[in-house]
């Protein structure tokens, strides 16, 4: 098992997944469980011979707080395997070479089999369990697997049926574990369930049981995979957005049409999951996380510093209104969660919630508005990308588009949930501000050449002086 772990700790860094940026990991062995003997098998059934298909639980405790991964892997005889390949892990005995699962067929194979059919992978005190939904699309068995390039968080793949008939899917595997389940596979299954329109139809999802990686004599419970139909050749509304910007093109009826689809999502989980009234308890958990973002903002960007008073006072005009009533809502809403498909309209996407929020926030019922305000912000940075790529439009030109975009977005969301947003106008100036002080922390960290777009936003919703 140490020469498996020093292959992950050397390889996982260079993962876009791996969450501590420029450190090296420190892990520990949490568990490991093997799939069904047949469910790496092609759909003839033949026997998948001469690899080893695992996934490894591993905890890297020089995060804080540690954080637990999931990394399945297939092992092959390092004579059939390119060494030189990226989703190599490496080679942890000799004639042995671990591959990054998802790249390797014998693995989506298997994936695909235990979440569309069901079945169990066993471990010493582990457990993994396909739950096929009853409801779901055909799918085919024999497909052509290809891993979605470029995620941040997660790694999907994308399954293309060759039958002509089935539907394609996409499998996402969770590669942070966290106990509890996911709100991706809980929020959509319960939409789709439901007959929304706005989300993919799911197909099934792995969820597993594993030693508690603090404490080893309990366990835990939780997501590992979740599969839903997937569309093809269709564009994200962020870069349906961005084209039509920088084409000069408007597209408030579209943004309209999001507002609705938005507003749809919202009424539909309402009725779906508890709501409650927004108690003193409640409001003051909220703006106390404001101002903690806040107090890490100006550490990490100084010159937000002059802008603090300003700020507070904008959330502390929130503070004296009526607020709505809390909700499950998306939790990371913006341009790119969303795709346009041709008969179908809007369908909305990854309902995991903000990425820096602990699993525990993302699950509990919030302000509806805050999807709102991430939409504003969205088409914001519409805007600003504009003006960093295309210096010479018209600042004037690239505002009005956000303006008018935003306008068409709000007037389709009130028209669709009935919302008085002029009565609560303030409190969604200050869930945008917040998330505005998100990105610049976002932004300070991982793209500083953006900083100005939240900054820009930041000076705009404080008002004059």
């Amino acid at each position: 098992m140490d020469s498996t772990l020093a292959c992950l700790a050397a390889w996982m860094p260079r993962q876009r997944w791996y969450a501590a940026k420029g450190r090296n990991p420190t892990l520990r062995f949490v568990a490991s469980w093997d799939f069904p003997i047949d469910s790496g098998a092609p759909a003839s059934g033949a026997p998948a011979a001469g690899i080893r298909i695992r996934t490894y639980l591993v905890a890297d405790e020089g995060s804080l707080p540690p954080v637990t991964y999931q990394v399945p892997v297939v092992a092959r005889a390092t004579s059939s395997a390119d060494p030189a390949a990226a989703h190599v892990i490496g080679n942890p005995e000799p004639g042995t070479t671990l591959i990054d699962g998802p790249f390797d067929p014998a693995y989506a194979a298997a994936l695909l089999r235990m979440t569309s059919r069901g079945g169990e992978g066993r471990g010493s005190r582990t457990l993994a369990r396909g739950v096929p939904v009853p409801s779901a699309p055909p799918v085919a068995q024999e497909v052509v697997a290809a891993v979605i390039a470029g995620e941040q968080s997660n790694t999907s793949i994308i399954y293309r049926p060759n039958d002509g008939m089935s539907v394609p899917v996409i499998c996402k595997v969770f590669r942070q574990v966290h106990p509890g389940l996911n709100p991706d596979i809980e929020l959509q299954t319960a939409l789709a369930g439901a007959g929304s329109s706005r989300v993919p139809r799911t197909i099934g999802s792995v969820e597993g049981e594993w030693p508690d990686p603090v404490d080893g004599r309990a366990s835990m419970k939780g997501s590992l995979a979740f599969a839903q139909e997937f569309f093809p050749d269709v564009e994200d509304a962020w870069r349906v957005a961005l084209q039509a910007a920088a084409d000069g093109e408007g597209f408030s009826d579209r943004a309209h049409a999001l507002g609705v689809a938005t507003a749809e999502v919202h009424v539909a989980l309402s009725g779906l999951f508890p709501i409650h009234d927004c108690t003193a308890e409640d409001r003051d958990g909220i703006r106390d996380t404001w101002r903690r973002r806040l107090t890490t903002a100006i550490a990490e960007v100084p010159e937000l510093a002059t802008s603090e008073e300003a700020i507070e006072s904008v959330y502390l005009r929130a503070a004296e209104d009526a607020w709505p009533a809390l909700q499950r809502i998306h939790g990371d809403y913006h341009l790119g969660q969303v795709i346009l498909v041709p008969g179908r309209g809007w369908v909305l996407l990854d309902f995991e919630g903000e990425p820096m929020r602990p699993m525990i926030e993302r699950v509990r019922p919030d302000l509806a508005l805050r999807d709102v305000a991430g939409m504003l912000r969205s088409f914001d940075y519409v805007a600003g990308s504009i003006r960093l790529d295309r210096p010479d439009r018209s600042r004037e030109s690239v505002q009005e588009w956000a303006r008018a975009a935003r306008r068409s977005f709000l007037a389709g969301y009130a028209e669709a949930s009935g919302a008085d947003l002029g009565a609560t106008r303030r409190l969604l100036d200050a869930l945008e501000l917040d998330k505005a002080v998100y990105e610049a922390i976002y932004e300070s960290r991982n793209r500083p050449t953006w900083i100005s777009i939240p900054l820009a936003a930041i000076t705009r919703l404080i008002g004059p002086g």
